[in-house]
């Protein structure tokens, strides 16, 4: 008998299941499902969590799809940057000594899609891992409702990380009033970013246009603000 196919089998079949019925299904009914025994279930979910393909939900009884096949969605689902578009980008990175990145959305993760060629990403691995460690990845989560699904178990990337749902809570609050995110000294010491949302036709934000820069410089970052929304605001007839 081929152990290693049906293990690799079972390990698919158990990411289909966690894709089609989504965040919090538990390990007994993956189980069942599949017509695994308990003992076998428990150890490919726990493989597939320490690889990061999937997470477990804030209560430690269910599972959704972790920041790598989360990634793996993001990269089927990058909008094409047209030349308007890089054009665009160029213009406003010209006007400014700050890091512009553009930054795609998929449905529960964040891909970089066109980078600032003068000052590339620092923390690229961090961004698409800790959404809520970013400027980009609250303004994605102040989208849903359930954010909390996405971010069962902040971990701190800085001092400054937010590792509790109700600062989270706060800081989507402000998202969802002010129209923009920023994080300050929470995703890198030093780094702070804003992000600005691209919606396309339906409305949500399917992209976003980031500043960063050294916190230090804080101040000089928010004359951009109604530049940077503008430029943003551009964009969104050039990407969707």
């Amino acid at each position: 008998m081929n152990t290693r196919g049906t293990s690799v089998t079972n390990t698919l079949a158990i990411i289909e299941i966690v894709a089609e019925c989504g965040v919090g299904i538990t390990a007994k009914e993956i189980a069942q499902r599949l017509g695994l025994p308990p003992a076998t279930a428990y150890r490919l979910l726990n493989s597939l969590v320490a690889d990061e393909y999937l997470i477990r939900t804030a209560d430690l009884r269910g599972f959704g799809l972790g920041a790598r096949l989360r990634g793996l969605a993001a990269a089927l689902n990058t909008p094409t940057v047209s030349r308007a578009a890089r054009q665009r980008l160029a213009e406003f990175r010209a006007s400014t000594r700050f890091a512009v990145n553009l930054i795609g959305f998929g449905a529960s993760t964040v891909r970089v899609i066109d980078q600032d060629p003068d000052h590339p990403v620092p923390a690229e691995r961090e961004l698409t891992r800790c959404l809520h460690a970013s400027a980009a990845g609250k303004l994605l989560l102040s989208v849903h409702s359930d954010w909390p699904a996405l971010v069962p178990a902040p971990i701190r990337s800085t001092p400054n990380t937010r590792v509790t749902h109700a600062a989270l809570a706060a800081d989507i609050a402000a998202i969802r009033s002010t129209g923009h995110a920023r994080a300050v000294d929470e995703l890198l010491p030093g780094l702070t970013c804003f992000a600005y949302p691209i919606r396309s036709e339906s409305g949500t934000p399917d992209a976003a246009l980031c500043l960063a820069g050294a916190t230090s410089r804080l101040d000089a970052m928010t004359t951009f603000d109604e530049s940077a929304r503008k430029c943003a605001a551009q964009l969104e007839t050039l990407l969707f």
